[in-house]
């Protein structure tokens, strides 16, 4: 049988800071292995983005030698595809190298053209593309050009088939869950929006194709029962039908599934009875483009939100104890001083409480691209540089990177020093059923500042503070077990041990066998000199390993 891997290659420039939609191989390649396993294929995916050498990936495929090899490429990683196919050819000469996704069906001709260990393009949707040119392969010498939607060479000529038709009903795809364990999921494929800077509207013609709310939760289900109770829901605008979401929140709550999730939307597709479905089924992030403070800006991008969309947008997904999160890009054309300080203004206005900025960069595929191209008659040569993309402010001679670099760095800064007004802005609605959620919505945010990702950022002020008053807050709604923790720990850093103590006293009376909170609360007796009471704390976990260290130094300070 013949043996095929499907590999996300790692991209040009390491990652400092992953992205988590980033990291994760692109749901497509599961989608085609399931296809495969469907068919009575050995199919295996290798998540090579991170964390492989080159010289363990060799490793791997001189033990394993694939006969078919799929990569999942995006333009940031093409290189690492190309420099990982030949890597195979070296070693197994009659292996068959396929280049599919964004990045390959947009430079589709550039790849063949200039890479010779690339043996077939695979465009667009590729699950049953894929499948038909693994059974060509396999009868050799069998014409591949019936095959719909690929690209290859004959006789020394590049050749392109006709565009393969999307698939009518994702319902009939296999579910890959069948067959793969993995958290990041799509409910549907497809945007009707045309923002400049973005590929979906070209690889997806601005079509929008859904899942039945059943089949979409069957999926969630069987991942579910695997032991994965959080997901990345990464449609590209998930509230877009405001029956279908809610009907998908209601089923997953019918199922009694425990989960959590993040989401992404379009400021104008969200309200008051979308976003309480979504917080009662687990919703708990939204990610919004708002791309910038300027509406000339946003116009400019192709990106017409309206101000009192985006207002309202953050008002009522904070209300409902979801973390909205802003994404914003700056270095578009247009920018300067003044359309920074709008975008300022904005966050003070919509108060965030996440926020990722981004440098405008141009990729193949998106309209921007097209006109840039166009105008400046850019060769597609361009992309034998080992360049992840351009830089809109490499073509503007009104911007530089010393200019541009200002503007991250003036943006950064205000959020984060912002943050604590943002979350003292804080207002959740009052329904009671939520107040669980909004209890485990707090902690989880007062978190990240007393332990998470916004405790080691400097820019910060009073992250404690802001922390201690999130955990309190928490247990205002419920007896939250994170917040009790979380809030003990944070008074034993403000030396405020015997606060502390009476706080983890009446963790431990809602829940008597936490090794956590029983450990927190004996560190607090050790440091108001109590040790005595502290070894009561710890001797009651004997299988805890920081339990018996702790105890070890009751013991010692005794003796």
């Amino acid at each position: 049988m013949m043996k095929i891997f499907l590999v996300y290659p790692p991209p040009i420039e390491k990652r400092v800071y992953y992205e988590e939609d980033i990291q994760a191989p692109p749901i497509g390649i599961y989608y085609i292995g399931a296809v495969l396993k469907e068919n009575g294929y050995d199919v295996e995916i290798m998540n090579w983005h991170e964390g492989k050498s080159f010289d363990e990936i060799e490793a791997i495929l001189e033990q394993e030698r694939p006969d078919i090899v799929g990569f999942s490429i995006l333009n940031a990683n093409r290189w690492g595809g190309v420099e990982i196919a030949q890597m195979i050819k070296k070693i197994s000469p009659q292996s068959h190298i396929v280049f599919g996704g964004p990045g390959a069906t947009f430079l589709w001709k550039h790849l063949l053209k200039n890479f010779g260990v690339i043996d077939y393009i695979v465009m667009g949707e590729g699950e049953y593309t894929f499948m038909e040119l693994v059974r060509s392969i396999e009868q050799q010498g069998k014409d591949p050009s019936t095959i719909k939607g690929i690209a290859y060479r004959q006789n020394g000529r590049i050749v392109r088939t006709r565009d393969r038709e999307f698939i009518s009903d994702l319902d009939t795809i296999p579910i890959p869950a069948k067959y793969f364990t993995y958290r990041h999921v799509c409910s549907s494929r497809g945007c009707p929006w045309n923002c400049l800077f973005c590929g979906s509207p070209r690889f997806w013609k601005r079509r929008l194709r859904v899942r039945s709310a059943k089949n979409f939760v069957d999926e969630l289900e069987l991942l579910y029962k695997r032991g994965i109770n959080f997901f990345y829901f990464s449609d590209d605008n998930l509230t877009i039908n405001k029956g279908r979401i809610i009907e998908i929140c209601k089923e997953i709550i019918e199922r009694g599934l425990d989960i959590y999730w993040y989401a992404i939307s379009r400021v104008s597709y969200v309200d008051d009875e979308i976003l309480y479905w979504m917080r009662m089924a687990g919703c708990i992030q939204i990610s919004y483009g708002v791309e910038s403070g300027s509406e000339r800006i946003r116009q400019i991008l192709n990106k017409p939100l309206k101000r009192d969309e985006i207002e309202n947008a953050f008002h009522l997904t904070k209300s409902y104890g979801i973390l909205a999160r802003a994404y914003f890009i700056y270095g578009s054309p247009g920018e300067d001083q003044d359309t920074i300080n709008e975008t300022i203004e904005l966050l003070h206005t919509i108060k965030p409480l996440s926020c990722l900025f981004y440098i405008l960069d141009i990729f193949p595929g998106t309209e921007l691209y097209e006109r840039i191209k166009n105008v400046l008659d850019i060769d597609e040569d361009i992309w034998l540089n080992r360049i992840e993309g351009i830089m809109y402010w490499e073509l503007d001679p009104n911007l530089s990177k010393e200019l541009i670099l200002k503007f991250g760095e003036t943006l950064r800064t205000e959020f984060y020093r912002a943050l604590p007004e943002f979350v003292s802005s804080l207002s959740l609605v009052e329904k009671r059923e939520l107040y669980k959620r909004h209890a485990d919505f707090c902690s989880r945010l007062a978190m990240t500042f007393s332990h998470g990702d916004y405790s080691n950022i400097d820019l910060i002020p009073d992250k404690d503070v802001v922390a201690e008053k999130l955990y309190r807050m928490a247990l205002g709604y419920a007896h939250e077990h994170r917040a009790y923790l979380g809030l003990g720990a944070v008074l034993q850093r403000m030396k405020r041990f015997e606060e502390s103590i009476e706080l983890l006293k009446e963790g431990i009376r809602y829940f008597p066998d936490s090794d956590q909170l029983h450990i927190c609360l004996g560190i607090s007796y050790m440091n108001i000199g109590k040790p005595k009471e502290a070894m009561a704390c710890f001797e009651r976990f004997p299988d805890s390993a920081q339990a018996r260290e702790y105890l070890a130094e009751c013991k010692r300070i005794i003796h």
